[in-house]
C-alpha cells in the first residue's frame, strides 16, 4: 500500500530557510527576579562584502501505518547556505543576497528505489529534485534586516519555491536580556484541511537564555501551541512546523554559531481512525569557518553528464 508520498519537507531545509519561521513582532520580554543580574544586548553584526555561510544539514523519519500496514520515508539532506552582504546602511540596516550553493540529498521509501541527488556531481536532477536544482547556485532572495533579525524588507530573485515568505533569521530581543530572561515571538501556523478549508492555529516561539560562557550565548527555543488542537489532521501538519532545540549565538561576532532542533512526535488518528504517524527529525545549522569554506568549494567537481 503505497500511502507515503516522497517526502517535500527537506526543501525547506535545503534552500537555506532556518529552522525557525517565525513572525517579525516585537517580543515580549520577561525578567527574572534580580534587577542586578548582567544583562547582554544581542544583535547581528556583518561586514559589507563578507559571505556568511553555514553547513545545514537535516535528517527526517515518517513512519505511517494505516489498517497494520506501514511505510516509511526517511530523508538526509546537507546544503552549504550563503548571505552575501552588499549593503550596512547608515541605520545599521544590514542588505543581503541569500543563496544556497550546493545541495546532497538521499530519500529513502519503503518499497521504492532509494533516489539520491548532489548539485556538485549531477548534471540533471532525478525525479523529484528539479525543484531543488533549480534553486541551487543562484540568487534566491535579497533581503535587508535590522540588527535583531526583523525583515524589512524581501524580493524574491528565483522562480517560486516552498519556503517564500518564511523567517530567514533567528529573531533577537528588542531590549538586552539577562540569563533566565526569556522572550516570545507570534507565530501563526496555516494549515489546510483536506475540505480545503485554511486554518489559523495561534502558537508562539520561546526563547530563554540559559547561560553566557565569556562571549558565547546558549538560547532554548521551543514552540508553545496557544490554540487547542483536537484534531490530528491539524496535529499532523503543526508538527512539522514546531521547533524546539538549543542555539548557540556569539555575542561579539554577532552571529549564530550553531543551532539544533529535535522533534520525536506521534499522531494517532491520521490519516484515518486506524492510522498513526511518527514523525523524528534533526535539524543542525553550523557556521563555517574560513578555512572551512575554502574546502567546501574546493570540493566541487564538474558535474556527472
Amino acid at each position: 500500500m503505497d500511502f507515503l508520498r516522497r517526502p517535500c519537507w527537506p526543501l525547506l531545509i535545503v534552500l537555506g530557510v532556518v529552522g525557525l519561521p517565525l513572525s517579525a513582532s516585537s517580543a515580549e520580554t520577561v525578567k527574572p527576579d534580580s534587577p542586578t543580574a548582567k544583562r547582554y544586548e544581542l544583535r547581528y553584526k556583518f561586514k559589507p562584502g563578507e559571505t556568511h555561510r553555514t553547513k545545514v544539514l537535516h535528517q527526517a523519519t515518517i513512519r505511517t501505518t494505516i489498517d497494520g500496514t506501514s511505510q516509511t520515508a526517511a530523508t538526509v539532506s546537507t546544503s552549504i547556505k550563503a548571505w552575501k552582504i552588499e549593503d550596512i546602511d547608515s541605520d545599521g540596516r544590514i542588505h543581503f543576497v541569500h543563496s544556497v550553493e550546493h545541495v546532497k540529498m538521499r530519500n529513502e521509501v519503503t518499497g521504492r528505489e532509494d533516489a539520491h541527488y548532489d548539485s556538485r556531481i549531477d548534471a540533471s536532477p532525478p525525479s523529484g529534485f528539479e525543484d531543488v536544482a533549480k534553486r541551487v547556485g543562484v540568487p534566491l532572495t535579497r533581503v535587508t534586516i535590522d540588527d535583531r533579525g526583523t525583515i524589512l524588507k524581501r524580493a524574491e530573485l528565483a522562480a517560486p519555491g516552498p519556503g517564500q515568505g518564511t523567517q530567514l533569521t533567528l529573531p533577537l530581543p528588542k531590549e538586552s536580556v539577562a540569563v533566565g530572561e526569556t522572550w516570545t515571538f507570534p507565530n501563526d501556523m496555516r494549515v489546510r484541511l483536506r475540505s480545503g478549508e485554511i486554518k489559523n492555529i495561534k502558537s508562539q516561539q520561546k526563547f530563554t537564555l540559559q547561560s553566557v560562557d565569556g562571549d558565547i550565548a546558549d538560547i532554548k527555543v521551543e514552540t508553545q501551541i496557544l490554540t487547542p488542537v483536537r484534531d490530528p489532521e491539524i496535529e499532523a501538519q503543526i508538527i512539522e512546523q514546531e521547533t524546539n532545540g538549543t542555539i548557540r549565538f556569539d555575542i561579539a561576532a554577532g552571529r549564530l554559531l550553531r543551532q539544533q532542533i529535535d522533534l520525536d512526535r506521534s499522531v494517532v488518528g491520521y490519516p484515518n481512525a486506524k492510522s498513526s504517524m511518527h514523525y523524528r527529525t534533526r535539524f543542525t545549522e553550523e557556521l563555517l569557518k574560513s578555512d572551512e569554506r575554502t574546502a567546501e568549494r574546493e570540493k566541487s567537481p564538474r558535474p556527472k553528464k
